[in-house]
């Protein structure tokens, strides 16, 4: 499947392929940069670019002739920096070459390209002996259609090293093609459907659970097509756009802190395995009590400090398995009673 996808991808460097991809609407403002060549024969089904932030250190996934990468430079600006991997040395000269005159016309140069599998960001492909890309090394992974074109045997080590690359606290954002149904094996031995980026698709829970089960949480759908991108006997293949973080790593302390879901579900469970009721204190941990306080979780809850702060250093280890509730007087502290004059929330 390999030597399919790097055979359809290099013809399609040289000439544009219209079957490689669905309409995508880019933010004029950053194409005006780009040569026509590299527009022409990019290939993808989303725009993970849009969530990218300035300053940040950005690595595409199958960069292919860079759009993204050069689209992703604009926003990051100067102080940014973007890195493309992509396999097919057809891709990368077009890449490199016109990266010259993106960065002439930006007035600053900021991306590289690099020869690699995706499936494995450690083994650099042009120069042996180097890491391709360092561990915790950028603050946001993109790829544009390019995940499901790896072969199965080897989603699970891409998902595992989307995440050893991040930073803790960084984030994935991934456009691909995922299936309502799961694609039987006929379909994923067609190595024409397989380099056109639909026989090797993940179902749409699987293409989820596929960051769950690699270490990140907060995973959400930001995009999702109504309409398929192809059906084939009758199993819809469409786009998504899928955001998920790597947070809440290190130690978990008991600092007597807590949080309320605040609704609108009765209840809800978290990726850790936390069950909670709406309306309810239940008691955290101070690793999980940062963690919500962040996207995407902050305006899902309230949260609630103890009365008596209780430093990092001096804290115990929380309970792992702890999933009850927090007492109000473990917040308060058991000594506390204060009687206090009416406020001025009434009347």
């Amino acid at each position: 499947m390999e030597t399919a996808v790097k055979e359809r991808y290099a013809s399609a460097a040289g000439q544009p392929e219209a079957a490689l991809c669905c309409p995508v609407d880019y933010d004029p403002q950053y194409l005006d940069a780009i040569p026509a060549e590299v527009i022409e024969k990019d290939y993808g089904c989303g725009d993970p670019s849009k969530y990218v932030k300035p300053g940040e250190t950005v690595l595409d996934l199958g960069s292919g002739t860079g759009k993204i990468c050069f689209i992703a430079a604009q926003v990051v600006g100067p102080e940014g920096r973007v890195i493309g991997i992509d396999m097919t040395d057809s891709m990368l000269e077009v890449a490199r070459r016109n990266a010259l005159i993106v960065a002439d016309r930006i007035g600053y140069a900021n991306v590289e390209f690099r020869k690699g599998r995706i499936q494995d960001l450690a083994l650099d492909l042009e120069r042996p002996g180097r890491i391709l890309v360092a561990d915790s090394a950028v603050d946001v992974v993109v790829s544009n259609c390019v995940l499901n074109l790896v072969e199965a045997h080897a989603k699970k080590q891409l998902f595992l090293e989307i995440f050893r690359v991040l930073k803790d606290g960084g984030r994935a954002v991934i456009s691909d093609i995922v299936s309502d149904e799961a694609v039987p094996a006929a379909l994923q031995k067609d190595a024409q459907l397989w380099s056109g980026c639909i026989s090797g698709a993940l179902t749409e829970h699987g293409f989820l659970q596929a960051f769950i089960e690699a270490g990140f949480n907060g995973v959400e759908i930001l995009k999702y097509d109504r309409e398929p991108w192809r059906t084939v006997e009758g199993i819809e293949f469409r786009s998504v756009t899928v955001q998920a973080f790597k947070r809440g790593q290190g130690a978990s302390l008991e600092r007597n802190q807590a949080v309320i879901y605040k609704g609108p579900f009765a209840e809800i469970v978290d990726d850790f395995g936390n069950r909670m009721q709406r309306g309810r204190r239940y008691a955290v941990s101070d690793r999980l009590f940062l963690l919500f306080r962040r996207a995407p979780y902050a305006g899902d809850f309230v949260f609630i400090e103890p009365r008596v702060e209780v430093p990092a250093p001096d804290a115990p280890t929380f309970r792992c398995d702890r999933r009850d509730l927090r007492d109000p007087r473990e917040t308060k502290g058991e000594a506390y009673q204060s009687t206090t004059a009416e406020g001025s929330c009434c009347g």
